[in-house]
């Protein structure tokens, strides 16, 4: 390459532009889920702006509430949650959204919207203080609702296989989106200069295996035997124990480099802990899409049908080899326990 050709190298593809390219990959292409990832994509501009200024503008720490699911809502929870339905409502291609932080579903008033969005639009918040990594969460589904009326819960209540798109931003040393339509994965790099997603990670592709295993061994003692074997069995083979404490940081890690997350049920959760429709299934799409594998420990998790729009289930994510072990450990404990019972 001439000294002529470095000083003007390409920066790259823009996530608008490889939406655009791709809009011929979506079985039903009008245009409106391409501007929906979009409409997305501006409100992770907007919330990764707030985050990076909030330990200047006194926005980090809690809210004072508690969400729909019990938990101390942070300053940013909220902050999150006004700017994504705000961005999906003017977009007008979802008509009905849920989120974690609020107990019924959201209608946007866009009744001819074809579309509903399933959305944590900040997971690990409580991290925020500590500048650790965080992240939002979403999933799209084709509305099942007759179009021109509001969408309901059961637009919501679809196994994970319907779901059209799913994706995740992860905002930390850089802050990144990564998304699948079905058609593999992708990963694209915000450029805050020119406030644009540039791709970086194109047709991510998982380890069939790894060695890191993520899980919170502080409640270890809660674990059935089966899952106290698997991590032993982690322990033995010398993986590395690696856990943030924020589900997409966790995940997005195992995802480029190979392991295991795993929140199994325990005495505090028995259902464990994640949420099915916006945390479990939107991951497990795009996990399946670079080829691995996701289950509840016995069963493939985006074939699960919900039955609650808030509903928890436990999770084992990650490179197909790790998950395969931790089911068969799981299965082990199963079989030995029907012995044991009959």
């Amino acid at each position: 390459m001439n000294q002529h050709d470095k000083l003007a190298l390409p920066v790259g593809t823009t996530l608008d532009r490889f939406i655009m390219r791709k809009q011929e990959d979506f079985p039903y292409a009008t245009g409106e889920l391409s501007q929906l990832l979009r409409d997305i994509a501006l409100a992770a501009k907007i919330v990764n702006r707030e985050i990076n200024r909030s330990g200047l503008i006194d926005i980090a720490g809690a809210y004072g509430n508690r969400n729909v699911q019990g938990e101390d809502q942070q300053k940013l929870d909220v902050i999150a949650n006004i700017r994504f339905i705000r961005a999906l409502r003017n977009g007008g291609e979802v008509c009905t959204i849920i989120s974690e932080e609020d107990e019924d579903v959201i209608q946007t008033g866009n009744v001819q919207g074809k579309y509903v969005v399933a959305i944590d639009p900040l997971d690990g918040s409580s991290n925020i203080d500590v500048n650790v990594s965080i992240g939002t969460i979403f999933s799209i589904y084709r509305r099942v609702s007759p179009t021109g009326s509001e969408g309901t819960s059961q637009d919501f209540l679809q196994p994970g296989t319907h779901q059209v798109a799913a994706g995740y931003v992860i905002y930390g040393s850089s802050t990144m989106m990564v998304y699948t339509t079905g058609n593999g994965v992708n990963g694209f790099t915000y450029e805050p200069s020119l406030g644009e997603f540039f791709l970086s990670h194109p047709n991510i592709q998982t380890p069939s295996s790894g060695a890191i295993y993520s899980i919170n061994e502080g409640s270890s003692e809660s674990f059935s035997e089966g899952m106290k074997a698997f991590v032993s069995h982690c322990k033995e083979q010398s993986y590395s124990a690696r856990y943030i404490g924020s589900l997409v940081a966790d995940f997005h890690r195992n995802l480029l480099k190979g392991g295991i997350y795993v929140y199994p049920p325990t005495a505090k959760a028995p259902n464990g802990k994640l949420r099915l429709m916006y945390e479990c299934n939107p991951l497990a799409f795009i996990v399946e899409q670079a080829g691995g594998k996701s289950s509840n420990g016995r069963r493939r998790t985006m074939e699960i049908e919900p039955k609650e729009m808030h509903e928890r289930c436990p999770l084992f994510i990650g490179s197909p080899e790790l998950v395969d072990k931790a089911e068969e450990f799981l299965a082990n404990e199963h079989a030995a326990s029907q012995v044991v019972n009959g």
